[in-house]
């Protein structure tokens, strides 16, 4: 099984709950968001890129190619997954997978994409996402290019926007972490999130 994989960061959303702007660009603990969330991917992909819409120069000081949705109209998670596995087919033709991580999540696992091909392998799934405590992570997930022409016909013919509309169609798995001593899907959405997320550093380290 081939195991090279395109990291896509996934910074599409409008952050509302944040107050708007650029919530990976909040700080914790003196480090961006973002700046945590590539530290903990880069070392797991092929590369790595951005899927962000707007001015690419707000993030030109992390090295990483900015792409847009390639579906107009803010369609969500699966218009960046689907932008991911596009990007990929085109510029990394030798990585048949693709691991689309939040850009909110400043804990994510060091192991994300390297269980997930083993579960995906060992189940003979088509692609999987991630869950802890009870819960599933949609756009924590592992995807096949080979089906990108799918996926846009999901989201352009048939409207489908819902992460797990889409994936009922296929083999899909989940594969669990612990969420002790800390979440690693930790999400920091709202202002009163950056100070927890500094008290589980406090406690935790870096």
């Amino acid at each position: 099984m081939n195991g090279a994989v395109v990291g896509v960061l996934l910074a599409g959303g409008l952050s509302r709950r944040m107050g708007g702007g650029d919530k990976m660009l909040r700080r914790i603990a003196g480090e961006t968001i973002l700046s945590r969330v590539i530290a903990r991917i880069a070392p797991q992909t092929s590369c790595l890129l951005l899927n962000a819409n707007g001015d690419p120069d707000r993030f030109s000081a992390f090295g990483l190619p900015v792409v847009p949705d390639s579906i107009a109209g803010h369609a969500g998670p699966l218009a960046g997954i689907l932008t991911g596995m596009e990007w990929a087919a085109t510029h990394a033709p030798d990585c048949p997978w693709v691991l689309t991580a939040p850009t909110d999540a400043p804990f994510l696992p060091d192991d994300l994409a390297a269980r997930m091909l083993t579960a995906i392998d060992a189940q003979g799934a088509d692609m999987a996402c991630a869950s802890s405590g009870g819960r599933s992570h949609p756009v924590c997930g592992l995807w096949p290019v080979r089906l990108a022409a799918d996926l846009r016909q999901a989201i352009t013919d048939e409207h489908v926007r819902k992460v797990d509309a889409w994936t009922a169609r296929f083999r899909h798995i989940l594969v669990d972490w612990p969420a002790d001593p800390v979440d690693p899907f930790f999400n920091a959405n709202r202002p009163e999130d950056l100070a927890e997320a500094e008290r589980v550093l406090d406690r935790t380290g870096p």
